[in-house]
């Protein structure tokens, strides 16, 4: 295997001007660069220091980073999507099952009930009481 030989210096924290730092994000953010390869290119020591960048001085929003992934997920096929939907709905389905049986052992336990009944005339009673 070969190894790339790196065409620039390393530099040290004090050495990366605003500018700079900007240059750098913006060719990732373009995805001219990965992260890694703008740490090489540029000599960049720090294994997290473009991160840091792209977080502080970045376009994208960093507080859910779930929506990076959502974006980058290929498109999938109906048939794909009703396959998740179904194994989602069957993971609910289990959890409702597991809830509603730890709710009947904690009933019998106990003895009395968790569940709350509501009828339609507590209902209507308590926005009457609200007025």
């Amino acid at each position: 295997m070969e190894t790339i030989a790196l065409t620039s210096k390393r530099r040290s924290q004090r050495d990366y001007s605003l500018a700079f730092k900007i240059s750098v994000i913006t060719q990732v953010e373009k995805g001219e660069l990965t992260y890694k390869q703008a740490q090489r290119l540029y000599g960049i020591q720090g294994r997290s220091t473009v991160l840091i960048w792209l977080r502080k001085l970045g376009t994208l929003d960093w507080a859910d980073p779930k929506a990076h992934r959502m974006e980058q997920k290929k498109e999938r096929t109906p048939e794909q999507r009703i396959k998740e939907l179904e194994a989602e709905l069957q993971q609910e389905k289990d959890r409702n099952l597991l809830l509603n049986t730890i709710i009947d052992v904690a009933e019998k336990q106990h003895g009395f009930s968790i569940r709350k009944k509501r009828s339609p005339k507590q209902q209507s009673n308590s926005s009457n009481q609200e007025d």
